[in-house]
């Protein structure tokens, strides 16, 4: 293999190869470009053309530049222009059948020294390099699109890769100005591992009934400050797309955290992909907008006898114009009453309470034991004020299978009068923001535990890979390891699902009390 490299090539010149050529050419590296015919050659020459021609029109390139940029380009259909690279990016459609043919047919013709690599996102790289001769030199080089734009890459090794191949890779990643994030072949790597995993439950929640799509998209980007929730990116990424990548991975890997969600094959199936045709989980043809939120019962004074929310919540209900109390004695004329979990106070008010209240019992536990300490089961409602954002005001509003749609209609309206985000879920284990959240952290907890990637790797890769505010790691020492490990345990307690049971090392330095900045 070359000390350094300095010649490369891209096979494969749609979106994404276009953008790794042109990642290439930007750093100064003479780039072969390769595409199986004239027509497709002059399409990914237009791709490289429109990219370019934005970044002048943004005042990243001059023309210049971009004509220089472009110059470093060879475009061919001939496989054997490769001859003399040092390095093969392969970026061709998701099917290992074509990769591994194609690999074969570029084994006969680069160098001994030359290393191929892989753009797979999902595929598994040892399978692809076991059809050429010296698969110790195949890599997984994994570009996030836009290829031009995105920082991250995921350098992949099979257990055969040299590693003077892995660290000849990695230093040309930081060369290109990239973010290299080193990681075993395992299926969708780091992050799309956790990813889609992550979307994977969301598609659950909406096929199950457990939240609707606004609300699970609400909660995540207003509780964690994520830039677009579950559903609408399951949308934007198209459900073909991504149920193809969830059956490639649970495949792959078995894991059950990535067998698709029924829902995801019906609506393929149906042609509804998401955005690219108009209509997916949501329907982007529809001119009208969200339904209006249902209609509650008529509130006009709010006792509020949870003292751990008698300051945020009374003084932002006091705000919109409402008669707050903190006092029992207000209780009887009070339409609504935000009380803690605890069944012999809701006993005693339960006979204290007006024919019309709500009842909205504070906290994460199950609603549905305080709902049945009353003799009004139907008006008991669950809030949890929930949030790992700056600024984050959600409201989860929890509905009993025997709860009464106005009641719960009654909390999410006084909610959102006061400024807050309600989103409404049933009464599970982690309602909505956790249920979403925890069991991701206990994913990226498990890569660690494997020895698949490191702590600093994983959140780099979400960062930049997903461009979250936090990486997991960093969000769970924030919200604290022994907070997530008691709602996991719950959660799993619960369905007895063995993907949510807590990781071994979760437990481990939650007995130690050590954060996971420590490892």
């Amino acid at each position: 293999m070359a000390a350094e490299i300095t010649r490369v090539g891209v096979v494969g010149l749609g979106t994404m190869g276009a953008g790794i050529a042109e990642v290439f050419a930007r750093a100064g590296l003479n780039v072969v470009g390769v595409e199986r015919d004239d027509a497709a050659l002059a399409a990914g020459q237009g791709h490289l053309r429109s990219s370019t021609d934005r970044a002048v029109g943004r005042g990243k390139l001059t023309e210049g530049e971009q004509a220089e940029l472009i110059g470093r380009v060879r475009f061919t259909t001939a496989l054997d222009d490769l001859a003399g690279v040092d390095l093969v990016v392969e970026a061709v459609p998701e099917r290992l059948d074509l990769k591994r043919e194609l690999f074969g047919r570029l084994d006969a013709v680069v160098g001994p020294d030359a290393v191929l690599a892989t753009n797979t996102s999902s595929l598994s790289v040892t399978a692809i390099s076991a059809a050429v001769s010296r698969p110790e030199r195949v890599v997984g080089l994994h570009f996030f699109n836009p290829a031009p734009v995105q920082a991250l890459v995921e350098v992949v090794s099979t257990v055969v890769t040299s590693p003077g191949v892995v660290a000849a890779v990695t230093e040309l990643a930081r060369r290109l100005g990239k973010t290299p994030v080193a990681c075993g072949d395992r299926a969708g790597f780091v992050t799309n591992a956790l990813l889609f995993g992550y979307l994977n439950r969301a598609a659950v929640m909406v096929e199950t009934g457990h939240a609707a799509r606004e609300d699970i998209d609400a909660a995540m980007t207003a509780g964690c400050g994520y830039p677009m929730g579950p559903v609408a990116l399951l949308d934007l990424i198209g459900l073909d797309t991504a149920h193809e990548i969830l059956v490639t991975m649970y495949r792959q890997g078995g894991d059950r955290l990535h067998s698709p969600a029924p829902v995801l094959g019906q609506l393929v199936a149906l042609g509804m992909l998401g955005r690219k045709t108009g209509r997916g989980f949501y329907d982007y043809a529809s001119a009208s907008g969200p339904a209006a939120p249902p209609a509650g019962r008529d509130v006009g004074r709010v006792a509020v006898l949870d003292p751990a929310l008698a300051d945020p919540l009374g003084e932002l209900l006091a705000k919109v114009g409402l008669d707050v109390t903190t006092d029992d004695d207000g209780v009887r004329a009070a339409q609504l009453v935000v009380a803690p979990a605890v069944p012999a106070l809701l006993a005693r008010l339960d006979e204290r309470l007006a024919p019309d209240a709500v009842v909205a019992v504070t906290g994460s536990g199950p609603v549905v034991a305080s709902a049945a300490a009353t003799s009004r089961p139907s008006d008991v409602v669950g809030l949890h004020l929930t949030g790992y954002a700056p600024g984050a005001g959600v409201a989860e509003v929890v509905r009993t299978a025997v709860a009464a749609p106005d009641a719960v209609a009654t909390v999410a309206a006084i909610c959102r009068a006061a400024g807050l985000t309600p989103v409404t879920c049933a009464d599970r284990a982690g309602h909505l923001v956790d249920a979403l959240l925890f069991p991701y952290l206990n994913d990226a907890v498990r890569m660690v535990e494997a020895n698949y990637a490191g702590v600093a790797d994983v959140d780099t890769a979400m960062r930049l890979g997903c461009r979250l505010p936090t990486g997991p790691f960093e969000l769970l020492d924030a919200i604290g390891p022994a907070t997530v490990l008691e709602t996991l345990r719950r959660m799993h307690t619960e369905v007895r699902e063995p993907g949510l049971a807590p990781a071994p090392l979760l437990e481990h330095l939650v007995t130690a009390g050590l954060p996971f900045s420590a490892l």
